[in-house]
C-alpha cells in the first residue's frame, strides 16, 4: 500500500465512567402508561388506521426507520410496545442509533459533548463502547446481522436496562432490528479493534434482512423518523430490488403508505407529493423526494408530520394502540 495509514495503536481509550454524559435514561424515558405529550396532526389518526389495517387486514410489513435522536429522546418503550403488539414488524436505524441503544442498555447513560471532547482529542474513544466492535466480529463469524448480534449480547449478558433496549427486546421477541452503517460515520470506527470487513458483512446482512421485509410492503406502511440520509437511501435501494423481482413475477409493490417525521419546514399547504424543483434547496432533503414523492407515485399515499420525536412518536403509538383495540372489539 503506497499511502501511509494512521496508527490506531497510539490512541488513548478511556473508560465510560470518566465521560460526562448528556442523556440519562431515567430522565428522558417516556412511559406508554402515561399520557402522551401534547401534539396533534391530522395525519396521525390516518397513519394509525393504516398501520392496523396493514397488520390485521393484510399481514403486511410495517417498517419504522429511525435516527439516533429518536432513542436519545426516550421513545424506546413506545417502540417496544409497538413491537410486542405486532403493530411494527421491523425497526431499522443507523450506526449511531445502535450505539446509543447499547450504551443506554449497559449503563443507563449516553451522549457526550462533541464540543468538549473533540477539543480534548477524546471524542468517541471510550473503552466499553468499543466492545461493540468485538461483538460485530463475532456476529460476522456466525452470519448474524449487526442488530441481532448487538441485541443478543445485550439480552444474554443481562444488561441492567435490557428491557428498555430496542435492540435487546427485538432479539428477545424475534423482531428484526437492523442497523445500516456508513463507514467512518460512527465513534466505534475510531477504535483500534474496528474490523472493516466484519462491520461491512454484518450491516450488509442487515440490509438483506431489511430488503426481505420491504418485499412484503404492498398494503403496508413505511415510517421514517428523523433519518435524513440512511432512511431514504436504504429504503430506495431495497424497494428497487423488491420491485425488480415483483415485476418478474407479475406482482406490484405500489399500494402502501409512507410517512416522514422531521423538523424541516414543509408547509402543510405545499404539495409534498411532488418533489421540489432543483432550484429549491429542499430538493436535497432526501426524505421528501424519495419517501414522500417518487416511491409512492404509482399508487401509494404519503404524509409529512413536523414535530419533535418525543411528541410525534408517542402520539402515533397511542392512536395506533387505540385503533387496534377498537378493531378487536
Amino acid at each position: 500500500m503506497p499511502y501511509p495509514q494512521f496508527d490506531r495503536s497510539r490512541l488513548k481509550i478511556l473508560p465510560l465512567e470518566q465521560r460526562v454524559h448528556d442523556v440519562d435514561l431515567k430522565k428522558v424515558l417516556l412511559d406508554p402508561n402515561d399520557p402522551a405529550p401534547e401534539f396533534s396532526d391530522p395525519a396521525l389518526p390516518l397513519l394509525a388506521e393504516a398501520m392496523v389495517k396493514a397488520r390485521r387486514g393484510h399481514d403486511a410489513t410495517v417498517l419504522m426507520m429511525y435516527g439516533a435522536h429518536v432513542i436519545r429522546t426516550g421513545n424506546a418503550l413506545y417502540m417496544i410496545e409497538l413491537m410486542k403488539r405486532g403493530l411494527v414488524t421491523h425497526f431499522a436505524t443507523n450506526g449511531a442509533g445502535s450505539i446509543h441503544d447499547f450504551e443506554l442498555a449497559m449503563i443507563g447513560h449516553t451522549c457526550e459533548s462533541v464540543a468538549k471532547y473533540v477539543s480534548e482529542g477524546q471524542f468517541g474513544l471510550w473503552t466499553e463502547t468499543g466492545l461493540i466492535n468485538d461483538i460485530i466480529v463475532q456476529g460476522a463469524k456466525e452470519g448474524l446481522g449487526w442488530g441481532e448480534a448487538l441485541g443478543r449480547y445485550i439480552w444474554e449478558n443481562n444488561f441492567p436496562y435490557r428491557e428498555q433496549s430496542v435492540l435487546g427486546m427485538g432479539y428477545h421477541l424475534g423482531v428484526p432490528v437492523t442497523v445500516h452503517i456508513g463507514v467512518g460515520n460512527d465513534i466505534i470506527h475510531e477504535h483500534p479493534n474496528c474490523d472493516g470487513a466484519a462491520m461491512g458483512q454484518c450491516s450488509y446482512t442487515d440490509f438483506l434482512v431489511y430488503t426481505q421485509s420491504v418485499s412484503n410492503l404492498e398494503n403496508g406502511v413505511f415510517l421514517n423518523f428523523g433519518s435524513a440520509v440512511a432512511g431514504p437511501e436504504v429504503y430506495l435501494k431495497a424497494l428497487a430490488m423488491c420491485r425488480n423481482v415483483a415485476h418478474q413475477e407479475g406482482r406490484k409493490i405500489c399500494h402502501f403508505h409512507t410517512a416522514v417525521f422531521d423538523l424541516q419546514p414543509i408547509d402543510s399547504a405545499e404539495d409534498y407529493h411532488t418533489a421540489p424543483p432543483k432550484s429549491d434547496p429542499r430538493y436535497y432533503f432526501r426524505p421528501w423526494k424519495t419517501i414522500l414523492a417518487r416511491t409512492v407515485a404509482d399508487g401509494g399515499t404519503s404524509f409529512y408530520v413536523r414535530g419533535e420525536h418525543n411528541r410525534t412518536l408517542p402520539n402515533l403509538a397511542k392512536l395506533t394502540f387505540a385503533a387496534d383495540e377498537a378493531r378487536g372489539k
